[in-house]
């Protein structure tokens, strides 16, 4: 069954918590590892400290991030780990990233078929 936009019901659908470049980015770095500082997160993802937080917080609303906070010696510092919850929301986004290539490319195929060229 079709939503009239030529997908199906049960095609895999992008995360729009995710949608945003340095959203995907940050979680797919932490998809990398175990747990990242906030510096080096906000380095990796070349934002400043506050568009850093608000992503940081922004996806600890939706559950796909935890943040820690603690000290080395006496200076503050903040952790993130992507949760089992955040690790299965970029597997479906990066799915359905792959099956809108891969029908791009089908159309495309077809299109060149059905041309003759």
């Amino acid at each position: 069954m079709s939503d009239g936009g030529g997908r199906r019901a049960t095609d895999p659908a992008l995360d729009r918590d995710l949608h945003h470049p340095t959203r995907l980015a940050l979680v797919a770095y932490l998809s990398g590892c175990g747990e990242a500082e906030f510096g080096v997160l906000r380095d990796y993802c070349q934002v400043s400290d506050s568009t850093m937080s608000k992503t940081l917080s922004a996806l600890e609303k939706t559950g796909y991030v935890s943040v820690r906070k603690g000290h080395v010696g006496k200076r503050p510092r903040t952790w993130a780990a992507l949760t089992f919850t955040g690790r299965r929301a970029l597997a479906g986004h990066l799915a359905a990233l792959e099956e809108i290539a891969a029908a791009a490319r089908r159309a495309a195929a077809a299109n060149t078929s059905a041309d003759g060229s």
